[in-house]
């Protein structure tokens, strides 16, 4: 009779022996769960991951899909110890969502050197398909780019040619400064100011005050998550927007917008990928969605969901969970689904689609629950996003 030591030992051998390929996908959603951007991204995302999966079957190439999830503190530090850990251990092979542009710089790295594919929703800075592209590196939903095209382009065209903005003080504020000053500089704006702004702040008076005397038209929030709710609600009691200059939310999702409300938002001018009433597919995602959660999903959350399924379909159409392969029919399915239709993944990893500028509903325009927005304009794909070429990325020269 064997000892328990020796089945043991045989059992282990076993388990080493199955190849990989045969242990099932895994998918990993890693971000910010408890801090300035968790109701931006959040468990929220964790579900639309769930939705996603659960939409696809429950398993690809006859193998169960599994998730798991970790809460990244907006800390790059963790987070790449918590994804190398879910590389080397637990055969992750993918990682999803990231917020904060830091960790997904960071993640984006470290998936390069471990050759595994990471689709970066939340963060935004346009460097992750610019200069810090990489073969296995995608970006879903939204960059700084597509924001300052959608909502800087249009204030500026509408006569908000000065601009002073506070930038949260990290990569991504610096990206979206950058981008959105380029936007307002070819449409015959210019910046007079800008004041770095430390994540996570609960006192903003100092920087608002700075922007008052500015006497910008434009008071440009390079902000997102609570920082940006945080920051209206202060700008409020200056009187900023009753004294004659605008705010602009630079990157704001439903989620902010519920967090304040209608009397406080109204009139916002913001730009997102996804909007829940925009049509029947989106209003399937979303209606679905709310019956899950009880809200209805953001940019965020719906581009969470288109990630995992088209990862999903492109193991599906290689055959193999391969990152080489995988990555390869990433960028050569369309993505059509309740998230985006007609949407293209190019060379450097950018998923191209329409964007949309809305202005937020005054309370007496809106009809029902979670019916914030009016669309001021459909902002092609081509035009919002940078091409391949523009975008600097090394993969595309």
């Amino acid at each position: 009779m064997k000892s328990p030591l020796l089945a043991a030992a045989a059992t282990t051998a076993l388990l080493l022996a199955v190849p990989a390929s045969a242990q099932g996908v895994k998918i990993g959603i890693l971000n910010d769960q408890s801090g300035v951007y968790a109701d931006y991204g959040g468990k929220w995302s964790v579900e639309a991951a769930k939705m996603a999966i659960e939409d696809f079957g429950g398993e690809v190439l006859g193998q169960k899909i599994e998730l798991v999830t970790a809460d990244h503190q907006n800390k790059p530090d963790l987070a790449t110890s918590i994804a190398r850990r879910w590389y080397d251990v637990e055969n992750v092979d993918m990682i999803t969502e990231l917020t904060t542009s830091s960790v997904a710089l960071a993640i984006h790295e470290l998936s390069k050197e471990k050759k595994k594919i990471d689709i970066v929703v939340g963060a935004a800075t346009s460097r992750l398909t610019g200069d810090a592209c990489q073969p296995y590196g995608f970006h879903w939903a939204y960059d700084t780019r597509a924001l300052a095209v959608g909502t800087g382009g249009a204030l500026t065209k509408a006569g908000g040619d000065t601009w002073f903005f506070l930038t949260a003080d990290y990569a991504f504020g610096y990206a979206l400064e950058k981008d959105t000053s380029e936007i307002v500089a070819a449409n015959g704006g210019k910046v007079v100011g800008q004041v770095r702004v430390p994540l996570n702040s609960s006192d903003f008076s100092s920087f608002l005050l700075q922007a008052q005397s500015s006497k910008a038209k434009i008071v440009g929030l390079a902000n997102a998550g609570l920082d940006t709710t945080n920051s209206i609600k202060q700008a409020a009691e200056f009187g900023i927007v009753t004294g004659g200059q605008k705010l602009a939310g630079l990157l704001m999702t439903l989620a902010e917008v519920n967090g304040l409300g209608l009397q406080a938002a109204q009139g916002l001018v913001l730009t997102e990928g996804y909007y829940w009433d925009l049509n029947d597919k989106t209003r399937d995602l979303g209606e679905r969605f709310f019956k899950r959660t009880g809200r209805m999903p953001s940019m965020i959350h719906a581009g969470t969901y288109s990630a995992t399924l088209s990862y999903l379909k492109a193991v599906k159409a290689a055959g193999t969970k391969d990152p080489d392969a995988v990555a390869k029919k990433l960028k050569e399915l369309p993505v059509n689904d309740d998230f985006a239709q007609g949407g293209k993944v190019l060379e450097n990893g950018r998923m191209v689609h329409d964007m949309y500028l809305f202005e937020v509903k005054k309370p007496s325009e809106s009809k029902k629950p979670w019916d914030y927005y009016k669309l001021l304009a459909t902002v092609p794909g081509d035009k919002a996003f940078f091409t391949a070429k523009e975008s600097g990325c090394p993969l595309t020269k």
